[in-house]
């Protein structure tokens, strides 16, 4: 994994840096990729980080986003042991500061068993290093991208309790993507997002205002997958803490209005052997007339490796939905479909924007930069599990030489639309997890995700599932009070 610049290699490099340090701030992050962390003492810091860690109460994989505990005992947290203490392996490798908080120390950690100090399966970054872990095994390491949109409000925490979450006050008023006049409005904290970002050790290749009233989107630089799940997580922390600074509150929901676009997570994935190669790419000698027995014009600037990896990901994204949309607003966000660029069928395409899956390879690219474009995730995303899935998939489909079962988007007729042959994907987190969970899911597969997983996340989301299915909202007071 890419450390942080002037990540401590060596105890001693630790204690140098936190010379002039009381404390140090830590945090790991839960199955719905919320940070849930601490301030230590330096001394007791350096003690965990001359040793296995320190123990963190397992009840962070027992509980909602909420804080209620889940009434279904799962395997990782339940009453039956107490939630007794999990072991919190501190990553030096994440060392930063954090700029707007007195450059107070952070570290990200990692959950272990604390009997057989091998990675929590459920923890975001546990699975996240199994999948790098696996795909090193093919020699092959994940490099992956991150694209963010997010509305944006001008509240505060206790407005929007005081407002009831409801006519709260956009950003910027109308519908202005890449406008160069709208940055100018609340320019310090549009500005404060990239430059605080750039402090933090969270590198950012794109910064704009995209369609929609208050709407930002921001694309993170391109690195190993294990680091930008970390950044991903991060700039999520990072843009709420400078938002409260400056009187604004961002959201990374899915769909937070009806009837406007909702916010997504497009996460971009590649492949590179042991020299550093993208192995997506094509080499120099094929780049004139594409690859010989590639399975249609889309992919021919695919290496062949890359079109197993693709034929993978359509194969079984069905079976992981709830990796990669978790949350009941975020199905809402795919209703749309094509109309809003948020595909709900399992589809590809070369530079489409209308498939869940955009090839993005010569000639519209360098061969260096060939990678897919997984458009179905929003920005409510895990980004560990959501990264974990796709190369998992891609591994799979690499291993069973899958291929390519339906043409490209822009060969489907309507009736290809109509009649099966265009597989739409779960429409609500109730149909995803029964997906997910049922005795055959890929998921469940050795080399995937496996039951330990599958039965302690599914067990959230069916949590979710059910605190939403008891919910009264006010949509149905306005409908049927009167009437019905």
């Amino acid at each position: 994994m890419t450390s942080t610049a002037n990540a401590p290699k060596t105890l001693q490099e630790l204690k140098d840096l936190l010379l002039n340090d009381i404390k140090v701030k830590v945090a790991g992050i839960d199955v719905d990729g919320v940070l849930r962390g601490k301030f230590m003492s330096k001394d007791k810091f350096l003690s965990a980080a001359s040793s296995d860690g320190f123990g963190f109460c397992s009840v962070i994989f027992g509980w909602d986003i909420h804080d209620s505990v889940y009434p279904k005992e799962l395997l990782v947290s339940n009453r039956a042991n107490g939630y007794r203490d999990i072991l919190a392996s501190i990553d030096l490798s994440t060392y930063r500061r954090i700029p707007w908080e007195n450059n107070v120390p952070f570290f990200l950690v990692s959950f272990l068993d604390p009997e057989t100090k091998e990675p929590l399966v459920v923890d975001p970054r546990g699975i996240l290093r199994i999948t790098s872990d696996r795909a090193a095994d093919f020699h092959r390491a994940c490099y992956a991208g991150v694209e963010y949109e997010y509305f944006n409000f001008k509240e505060t925490p206790l407005s929007l309790a005081d407002k009831k979450f409801q006519n709260l006050t956009p950003l910027t008023p109308g519908m202005h993507g890449y406008s160069l006049l709208r940055t100018q409005l609340n320019n310090d904290y549009f500005h404060a997002i990239f430059d605080e970002a750039s402090r933090f050790g969270i590198d950012i290749e794109g910064h704009h205002t995209e369609t929609g009233p208050g709407v930002l989107e921001t694309a993170l630089a391109y690195t190993d997958a294990v680091r930008m799940a970390d950044n991903a997580i991060l700039f999520k922390f990072l843009t709420k803490s400078v938002g409260m600074k400056h009187g604004v509150i961002p959201t990374f929901m899915a769909k937070p209005w009806g009837n406007l676009p909702g916010c997504s997570g497009h996460t971009h994935v590649s492949l590179r052997d042991e020299s550093g190669r993208n192995v997506f790419a094509l080499s120099e000698l094929e780049l004139s007339t594409g690859r010989a027995g590639a399975a249609n014009d889309d992919v021919k600037f695919l290496s062949q490796e890359a079109e197993y990896f693709l034929a993978g990901i359509l194969d079984g994204i069905a079976d992981v939905m709830p990796m990669l949309v978790p949350t009941i607003n975020g199905y809402k966000r795919l209703v749309g479909g094509e109309a809003f660029w948020a595909p709900n069928s399992i589809t590809y395409g070369y530079d489409s924007r209308a498939a869940s899956i955009r090839i993005i390879s010569p000639p519209s690219v360098p061969p260096a930069a060939t990678r897919l474009e997984i458009r179905v995730p929003g920005a409510d995303m895990n980004p560990y599990f959501a990264i974990s899935a796709i190369f998992l998939l891609g591994l799979r489909g690499i291993e069973k030489k899958l291929k390519l079962s339906t043409p490209p988007i822009s060969k489907l007729t309507a009736d290809d639309k109509k009649n099966g042959t265009v597989k739409k994907l779960p429409t609500s987190l109730e149909a995803a997890t029964e997906r997910m969970m049922r005795p055959d899911s890929i998921a469940r597969e050795k080399g995937m995700f496996g039951d330990v997983f599958v039965e302690h996340y599914g067990g959230t989301r069916e949590h979710e599932v059910s605190v939403w299915n008891e919910a009264v909202t006010n949509w149905e007071v306005e409908r049927y009070i009167e009437l019905a």
